[in-house]
Formats: C-alpha cells, sequence, structure tokens
C-alpha cells in the first residue's frame, strides 16, 4: 500500500459518539461488563493477575465505555465476513472476544504468540484477527480524523492555540516521528529503509489540534526522507498551495497589519506563507529569542501528541519485528483513530497517563532551510505581535 495521505470522505452515514455507545449490535445479549466478567476469568486462569490482567482498563488502554463504542463501529463489518474464529477449547470468539484481542494486540505490542497465550487463542488467530479489526477501523473510524469541517470548530482551535502562549490565528502542529523497524538482512529493499540514525524506519507526519488530536496525517514512506519532503509530498501541502487548505478568516492585528491561517514546525519545515518556523540561530535579539520560547512551547502539544500515541499503541513503539511495509501504514493510521477515539470519547483513562513529550529521542533535529519571503513576513508580523509592541486585535 502506497503512503497514507490524509483521510478520505465516506459514502455511507458515520455512527457519531454519542450514537450506539452502549451496544454492540451482535447477537450476543449480555453487555460488556457481563462479558469482561466471563473473559477476565479465563484469561487470569492462563496469566496472574499480578501480570496486569485483572483490570479492563490495564489490559485495553480505554473504558468499557469506549471499548463498547468500539465494538458498535466495527460490529458489521467485523460479523460480516465468514471467518469462524475459535479458541483454543473449541468456543467461538464473539465480537467482544475478537475486539478485545486486536485491541491488546495493538495497545501492548506484544507479539502474537504472547497474546495468544494469555487469551487462549492460536497465535494465527491473533494475527488474522487484528487485521480484520484494521481494516473494519479504516472503513468506519475515518471520519475520528478529518480537518475541521466549520468555521466554528476552526474558530474554538484557534482560540485554545492562541490561549497556549498567544499566536493568533494559529490552526494546527506539524510534526514527524519514526515507527523504527527490524528488517532481515536478506531484504533487497531493506537500504530503501535505512534513515539518517542508522535505524530502518517508517515516517508518520501528523497535524495536531491544542487537545492533541490528530487532524491530518502521512504516512508509509521511508524514514530517510526528510520532514520537509514528506511534508511537501503530502496532500496537505497541495491543497495549501491551491489555496483549498489554512483558507479561513484573516486576523487583522491593526491597521495594515493582519495574520492568516497557518500552522507551526519546527526546523525541519520550510518557511511558507502558511507555515512558520523558529528563527534560527543562538544569540538572538530579545523579539525574536521571546519568539522562538512562545513557539517551541506551543509545539509541545505535538510532541506529547505523538509521544502518547506511542505509549498507548505499543505496536508502533519501540522496533517492530519485521513488520509488512505494506500493511504497517494502515496499522498506524488505525493506532491515530483509536488515539483519536479516547479523546472524542473524553476517556477518563487518559487523564491517568502521564504526559511525555519524547517520541523520537534518538533522532537529531533536521534543518531544512527554505524560505518563502511571505513566510518570512509572517512570522515577522507575529514577532512584533508577541513582544506587546503591537495592538491586541479587537
Amino acid at each position: 500500500m502506497g503512503p497514507v495521505r490524509g483521510v478520505r470522505k465516506r459514502k455511507k452515514a458515520d455512527k457519531k459518539p454519542e450514537e450506539n455507545a452502549s451496544g454492540s449490535g451482535s447477537s450476543e445479549k449480555e453487555g460488556p461488563v457481563d462479558w469482561w466478567d466471563e473473559f477476565s476469568k479465563r484469561i487470569n486462569g492462563l496469566q496472574s493477575p499480578a501480570k496486569g490482567l485483572d483490570k479492563f482498563e490495564s489490559v485495553f488502554k480505554v473504558s468499557r465505555k469506549t471499548f463498547d463504542y468500539i465494538c458498535s463501529l466495527v460490529n458489521e463489518d467485523m460479523l460480516a465476513k465468514s471467518a469462524h474464529f475459535v479458541f483454543t477449547n473449541g468456543k467461538p470468539l464473539c465480537l467482544y472476544d475478537q475486539v478485545a484481542v486486536a485491541l491488546r494486540r495493538l495497545s501492548s505490542g506484544e507479539s502474537l504468540v504472547t497474546i495468544g497465550d494469555a487469551f487462549g487463542v492460536n497465535h494465527s488467530t491473533v494475527s488474522q484477527v487484528t487485521w480484520r479489526f484494521v481494516e473494519a477501523m479504516e472503513e468506519r473510524g475515518l471520519h475520528h480524523l478529518q480537518w475541521p469541517s466549520t468555521e466554528a470548530e476552526m474558530s474554538e482551535i484557534k482560540s485554545k492555540f492562541q490561549k497556549i502562549r498567544g499566536f493568533p490565528n494559529c490552526s494546527g502542529v506539524v510534526d514527524t516521528t519514526h515507527i523504527m523497524m527490524c528488517l532481515p538482512a536478506s531484504d533487497p529493499t531493506s537500504d530503501a529503509w535505512l534513515d539518517q540514525e542508522k535505524n530502518h524506519s517508517m515516517v508518520l507526519q501528523a497535524i495536531v489540534d491544542p487537545d492533541m488530536r490528530f487532524r491530518d496525517i502521512v504516512t508509509g514512506w521511508p524514514g530517510k526522507m526528510k520532514d520537509w519532503t514528506v511534508f511537501q509530498s503530502s496532500n496537505f501541502y497541495e491543497l495549501c498551495d491551491r489555496g483549498e487548505r489554512l483558507n479561513g478568516k484573516i486576523l487583522d492585528l491593526s491597521k495594515g497589519l493582519d495574520i492568516r491561517e497557518y500552522i507551526i514546525g519546527d526546523l525541519g519545515f520550510p518557511l511558507l506563507p502558511y507555515l512558520v518556523t523558529p528563527y534560527e540561530g543562538k544569540e538572538l535579539p530579545e523579539p525574536k529569542a521571546e519568539f522562538n520560547k512562545r513557539h517551541y512551547a506551543t509545539r509541545m502539544v505535538a510532541h506529547r501528541a505523538l509521544a502518547r500515541l506511542k505509549d498507548k499503541w505499543r505496536i508502533i513503539q519501540g522496533v517492530m519485528w519485521r513488520p509488512d511495509k505494506h500493511r504497517l501504514p494502515r496499522i498506524i493510521l488505525v493506532c491515530c483513530l483509536l488515539h483519536n477515539i479516547v479523546i472524542d470519547m473524553e476517556d477518563e483513562v487518559q487523564d491517568e497517563m502521564p504526559l511525555s513529550h519524547k517520541h523520537d529521542s534518538a533522532y537529531h533535529q533536521q534543518i531544512c532551510g527554505t524560505v518563502d519571503v511571505n513566510g518570512v513576513h509572517l512570522r515577522d508580523k507575529l514577532s512584533l505581535y508577541l513582544s506587546g509592541r503591537m495592538p491586541m486585535p479587537p
């Protein structure tokens, strides 16, 4: 599969988090609480509770409410196909069982054999069920990852960004991370995936809102590609260049000085009319130094989002053992969808996770150096405004 470049609109009506959040739609009559009672007894009979399999949230990284909503999303697609998945004792896997296996695989990053042994299924069943879940989420969950579609939604995003460190009319933060892989020496394509830090990796680029929600992603490209090349190969870049993205309300800061919609990113990205990067250099005058401090603090939103993504969905954390490079972009996409669903459902589990900003600690800062004169003007106006030498917007 080629790179995942954002998401496409679904033709069918999508379910919203508020709808069907309490039923699975399956043939089983018992709810998820009753199902968990039986399921937990099964896995705790195989694994000691001391290993963290005694609490629902510790097993699946989501609350029961969110788990049930996810089941309602994938119910139709996962039960439509005729495959008959069973436990090793011959009992069929219901919808909840299948979602449980898939979520455990994605959230723990444990091997197929480890999960199979813990849940009482063959490792091949773990693989097949997980992939079916990935396909179902691609089909049913894409509405959880999309660019703001209304002026009110975008206005709320820009207001929240301004409250962080003062950036007016900011619409997002762009950042990249690497999903590391262990490829066999016999793989003829292994050199193509060898990045600047001598790791085999795949890039994930994400544009994030102030709530750490992914609004646009690109993945599938080899880790050796530079950040700016990935960005300039994206559909988002093409839309911006055609004036079809970041084309909302212009904010008047004062007479003759206005600010268009824009996103911010680090020095690995080009300075463009709609993408603002920091000033380069160490001995900067106070206004530029203050601008960089605020810029960095605002970018932390994306750092934390990517760090949480990897920490919560650990199948993409660390080094993946000989992954299918055609399937991996789709797994990354589904992990991003699940990340957003947890936010959209206001899942209390996310509040229990420590905030980290380290998602690519083994990698050094890339420097793009490309500068657009209109980007320079936008950055200078923002710096002037943030320095306090310009009147506040009305």
